[in-house]
């Protein structure tokens, strides 16, 4: 057996028991966003820490634990931290929390994150939609031998961000008059903040936002079948377009600033995905 997908099984059966119910969509909440998974209802917790061989996150503002329970009557599973690249995790590893939560039976997954802003249009506060990524700055979670029992060796990429799903997130923002930007998403290895001349690069190359998590969570999810979607908040504008130095408090600061619009935005936008199909 594939050494990785054998992990996978293990952690899986090392839960299987303790899961509540099978969950519809799988969030991932990014930097300063994890308290909104204290204001659903709230099921089940499992610590990271206590699932055998599991990743744990080391960054601040990320608890590193799942939750278990419902918004509206969705059930959902939140990663409340996520696992990142830089924290000198093989990618095998950042990916497997995604890999899991489709295990688990989530047939959605919506990514969060905080991001540097790059389009000129943006600014701090502003939360985008995310229609495309760029991870070429990243090893590829697929590397390696392809696992079959997770999906084909060549995935199509042409659409990870599904229109339906973006259509959903573009309407419930119409409807709760919150600003939404739209945009491509470019993920860096981190953890340092990207410097001028690469903030230049990427806008050149088509980003607007970038950051050091989700495209390779993206990949994996598509991968193995899940319907993929995802919201960036722009917590400062990157390296290059101000002349603020950047600091991590930064980022927390401005997300904990835009956390009430953004959770009636995933509130709303889940229970209607939920009830999507």
């Amino acid at each position: 057996m594939n050494k990785v997908y054998e992990k996978l099984t293990k952690t899986y059966d090392s839960i299987r028991d303790k899961l509540p119910f099978t969950p519809k969509v799988a969030l991932i909440l990014g930097s300063g966003l994890g308290e909104y998974a204290d204001s659903i209802s709230v099921e089940q917790v499992i610590e990271y820490r206590d699932i055998d061989g599991f990743p744990t996150s080391t960054v601040a503002g990320h608890k590193g634990r799942f939750v278990f329970g419902t918004i509206g009557a969705v059930p959902v599973v939140i990663m409340q931290g996520r696992v990142h690249y830089y924290e000198g995790y093989d990618m095998s590893d950042v990916v497997l929390p995604t890999r899991l939560m489709r295990k688990m039976g989530a047939d959605v997954l919506l990514l969060t994150n905080a991001s540097g802003g790059i389009n000129l249009e943006f600014q701090a506060g502003d939360f985008m939609l995310m229609t495309d990524h760029i991870s070429a700055f990243v090893p590829n979670p697929l590397l390696g031998e392809n696992i079959e029992e997770l999906g084909v060796r060549f995935p199509d990429m042409s659409e990870i961000y599904k229109k339906d799903l973006c259509a959903i997130i573009r309407q419930t923002a119409r409807d709760l008059n919150i600003p939404l930007k739209e945009g491509v998403y470019a993920q860096m290895t981190g953890p340092s903040y990207e410097c001028p001349a690469e903030v230049r690069m990427l806008r050149v190359l088509g980003a607007d936002a970038v950051g050091m998590s989700t495209a390779c969570e993206a990949i994996a999810a598509n991968h193995m079948g899940m319907r993929v979607c995802g919201i960036s908040c722009i917590s400062n504008m990157a390296a290059g377009v101000t002349d603020q130095p950047l600091t991590h408090a930064e980022v927390q600061e401005t997300a904990d600033k835009a956390a009430p619009a953004f959770q009636r935005l995933i509130t709303e936008s889940v229970i209607r995905m939920g009830s999507d199909r």
